[in-house]
């Protein structure tokens, strides 16, 4: 019988929390190898299979900047004809060209990717930290007049390679804006993997105090060094009930050294069954998707829950 974590239910913890898979997106643009779209679709599909009802589909930027996600009208095509349940697929967006893609395809829920520091904006939206806003604007108002729901990605929340650690009340005052333009989301980014866990409950707390709903935030965690569980842990503690991560831990960093990718999702729900928290996440058929892309991509899982189900037979 598979080893399964003995539940201990602690207090003030939430009694359930949302996972917001990233792996088809954020997962799989990191990724060297470039998968077919009929994997990815299959990767979406296993993935919904095992209870997860949030799953970032793809990224509808120009295929020269992220060739592993040039498919995604046809793998977004070919999702529209899956029986997935009632299951969210949101599509990250990089401006307005992108949201009128895909609202063309039928997308209901999109996303876009700010940064809480300059050099960052500028590197990944050729854009200033002030000008990504005037950016977003027309893209936000656009998808609510459609219907559309929107996330509002910010990167470098807590520590930026060029700029060093990023003070809180700048990361709050990004936040406030893009909610300002109508975000319904916000998710707070460790995208370098430097964040602890007091620092998890320090930002969380700034957000609450500048009277932001701690049910509309939500935490996309790195586990570049070692910190990701018990940063989701803090964020528990801090009343996040929405969390980010990847299955299998797929993904990286292209900004940090040894960036070992986003929190696997694996572990994540290891450890949220282990508190009793609902996710209704099937964690054994979530390890076989794992294990079955292993396959694909061509290397080993890096989460520990997958190596040690591998290990154990």
């Amino acid at each position: 019988m598979p080893d399964l974590p003995a539940v201990s239910v602690r207090p003030g913890l939430p009694s359930e929390v949302r996972i917001f898979e990233v792996g088809p997106r954020d997962g799989l643009q990191n990724e060297s190898a470039v998968l077919p779209a009929e994997v990815k679709v299959a990767f979406v599909e296993r993935l919904a299979g095992a209870g997860l009802r949030t799953i970032e589909a793809t990224s509808l930027v120009r295929p020269d900047r992220i060739p592993q996600l040039a498919d995604a009208e046809q793998v977004l095509t070919a999702l529209a004809s899956r029986q997935l349940g009632e299951v969210d697929l949101p599509v990250l967006v990089p401006n307005l060209r992108g949201l009128e893609r895909a609202v063309a395809l039928g997308v209901e829920h999109i996303a876009i990717f700010g940064s809480a520091t300059d050099t960052f904006a500028r590197r990944n939206l050729n854009r200033g930290l002030e000008e990504q806003f005037a950016m977003f604007a027309p893209t936000v108002a656009r998808a609510r007049e459609a219907g559309l729901r929107v996330r509002a990605y910010v990167s470098m929340c807590f520590g930026d390679p060029w700029e060093g650690r990023v003070p809180v009340e700048k990361v709050v005052a990004v936040g406030n804006r893009l909610f300002d333009l109508g975000a319904d989301e916000l998710s707070i980014g460790d995208t370098i993997g430097v964040a602890t866990p007091g620092h998890v409950h320090e930002l969380v707390g700034a957000f609450v105090d500048a009277g932001l709903p701690v049910d509309r935030l939500a935490l996309h965690l790195h586990d570049t060094y070692g910190q990701g569980l018990a940063n989701a842990y803090a964020a528990l503690e801090a009343g996040i009930t929405t969390l980010d991560a990847s299955a299998g831990g797929l993904g990286g960093c292209p900004f940090a050294r040894g960036a070992t990718g986003n929190l696997a999702t694996e572990d994540l729900v290891w450890m949220l069954d282990g508190l009793g928290i609902a996710t209704g996440v099937d964690l054994d058929a979530l390890i076989a998707t794992s294990r079955w892309l292993e396959g694909h991509l061509g290397r080993p899982s890096v989460s520990r829950v997958v190596r040690a189900r591998a290990a154990a037979g």
